[in-house]
């Protein structure tokens, strides 16, 4: 195993609280000023506000149907913080926000024990200026808890393998995969971390003295199942005490559907086995994918002479891999393998430096950010005086357009200014600055004015004025963001049932009141309505929302499989506001 050299940081070079405190204020930016955005983070923050309302807090609910896509670790968190907060449109931001710092501190750590400040400040700077990072920071979907979890398994293993033996960090590693299975299925995945250390562990191991192998490594495997029977364990229990269909096929779906069946049959976001390497990462991952290609031969020596970049390097080409095999593919999947990809690029940074082998990828760098620069001006231009360029279906966001055009047009101004502002600045840095000045120029500024074409609101306001009361309104393959905006109850068909079926329970239940009425896209087909006299809404989600009332009922209608209601009513109407 080789040491690196460590070189003395330039007093103008941004320090790592600086650093931190600049991610902390870039992501608390814009917390509070827009709602939930399709498709998950509606999803969530309606679990997590039923959570609170209704005090059931062991089987997510949407809409009063047990919710069996996701484990519930992610939407306690949201509930939590909107029992601390009181604020929903608060409270849907935090989880990822705090996940993604915490997720900072643990590379920073890391890479400070394993090869000195220099390498754990660069590794910090590497995920602030890769998009996805602080994309997934500042949304409410899991991804960025479940890497948090992740990066924690990794930190125990190294601490453990590389700086120990520490049995309490080895142990914790556990725990947080156990953690991360509860988020979302793919926890596990430091685990894979085992097969590089088996082969390199001792080449990588640091002074420390003691057994790092051995009869306590299987209390791993007792801590990790210990801890997922904390939920486990009540949840059958539960389940098996309530004789509830719904909640049989909530546990069977959990633990069955959506974990193997959807990796090994997957039923959408269907790409070839190659879309990581070639589609995603040369975009989610830029400039981090240019700064290696550009560095591809010391990447080489590096692997070759340090073991410890070898470990981290072969687990994320494994978690890559991993995502690979199943036909089923999003970006979001290999967000968890940034963080140790970060810190690799760091080291082989650091030797370049050290090397004098930095002028091509700081040359290559630059000209990428000012090409980003331009490219968003062209775009903020283009929107503003010739929309039509953009695309076939730009009428369909018309509106969106209008009032993004001058947001994206500054915004592309604004990059090439700090650009310009910060080119002095080694190059890491100023690609950190750009980052971060970019996503508070977002959240300031792109994501309020987006936010109402982002949400039905105007829609279920006129509902409101469209229906008095004395109407019940029932949805069919309804978006959750219907559910947050609503100001009465509202009663749906199962949000898992397909089309036929909701429609033919929703025949049923309007034949029973005729002062029902359905709330529905128009694009339905439809056999127990005539969908020529909807009275047309709202357009949302780039579909037209349409009413029928009792006079489009059919006659006749074929009996639904099983009788499904589901209703829900708000207990606060000023949940968003």
């Amino acid at each position: 195993m080789t040491t690196s050299t460590q070189s003395h940081t330039s007093p103008r070079e941004l320090g790592v609280l600086v650093i931190l405190i600049a991610v902390a204020v870039v992501l608390a930016s814009g917390i509070g000023l827009r709602a939930p955005w399709p498709a998950d983070e509606p999803r969530f923050a309606q679990i997590a506000r039923e959570m609170v309302e209704s005090g059931q807090w062991l089987f997510p609910m949407r809409g009063g149907e047990p919710y069996p896509d996701k484990p519930p670790v992610f939407v306690w968190l949201v509930a939590v913080f909107y029992l601390l907060t009181g604020h929903l449109k608060v409270a849907f931001l935090l989880p990822s926000a705090l996940a993604g710092l915490g997720t900072l501190w643990l590379v920073h750590d890391i890479g400070r024990r394993l090869w000195g400040s220099d390498v754990a400040r660069t590794a910090l700077l590497v995920l602030v200026f890769t998009p996805q990072f602080l994309l997934q920071a500042k949304t409410a979907q899991i991804d960025a808890l479940v890497c948090f979890w992740i990066t924690l398994g990794c930190y125990g293993l190294l601490r453990h393998f590389m700086t120990g033996p520490a049995w309490g960090w080895y142990l914790t590693a556990f725990a947080a995969m156990a953690l991360g299975i509860m988020t979302k299925g793919v926890g596990f995945l430091p685990v894979l971390m085992l097969i590089p250390l088996a082969l390199w562990g001792a080449a990588a191991k640091g002074p420390g003295e003691g057994r790092l192998w051995g009869w306590r490594s299987w209390l791993g495997l007792v801590v990790l199942l210990g801890t997922l029977a904390l939920w486990l364990g009540p949840m059958l229990w539960q389940v098996a005490a309530s004789g509830s269909e719904d909640l049989r096929a909530y546990r069977d779906n959990i633990l069955l559907q959506q974990t193997a069946k959807r990796y090994a049959n997957p039923w959408g976001h269907i790409k070839p086995w190659h879309y990581f390497l070639t589609a995603a990462i040369p975009i989610i991952w830029f400039p981090l994918a240019l700064l290696l290609l550009t560095q591809i031969g010391r990447l080489v020596r590096v692997l070759r002479d340090d073991a410890r970049v070898r470990v981290l390097f072969v687990w994320v080409v494994l978690v890559i891999v991993f995502f690979s095999l199943s036909r089923g593919k999003r970006e979001v999947y290999i967000l968890p393998a940034l963080p140790m990809l970060a810190l690799v690029a760091a080291v082989v940074w650091r030797r370049a430096q050290a090397e004098g082998g930095t002028r091509w990828s700081t040359g290559a760098l630059r000209v990428a950010l000012v090409l980003v620069g331009l490219a968003i001006v062209a775009l903020g231009a283009t929107a503003w005086w010739r929309p039509e360029l953009l695309g076939p279906r730009v009428d369909d966001y018309a509106d969106e357009l209008s009032a993004l055009a001058l947001p994206v047009l500054t915004l592309g101004v604004a990059v090439l200014g700090v650009t310009v502002l910060t080119w002095r600045r080694q190059v890491l840095e100023q690609l950190s600055i750009a980052a971060l000045a970019c996503w508070l120029f977002v959240a300031w500024w792109v994501w309020p004015v987006m936010d109402p074409h982002r949400t039905p609101k105007a829609m279920m306001a006129q509902l409101e004025q469209r229906l008095d009361h004395s109407h019940e309104v029932g949805l069919l393959k309804f978006k959750e963001q219907f559910l947050l905006f609503s100001q009465r109850p509202l009663v749906h068909f199962s949000y898992l049932d397909p089309a036929e079926e909701q429609e033919r329970n929703a025949w049923q239940w309007m034949r029973e009141n005729p002062q029902r009425v359905l709330l529905l896209p128009d694009s339905l087909a439809l056999t127990c309505f005539d969908i020529a006299r909807a009275q047309v809404l709202g357009t949302e989600h780039r579909r037209d929302w349409v009413l029928l009332d009792a006079s489009a009922m059919q006659p006749t209608c074929e009996a639904p499989e099983r009788v499904r209601r589901y209703r829900w009513a708000p207990q606060r109407m000023d949940i968003l506001e």
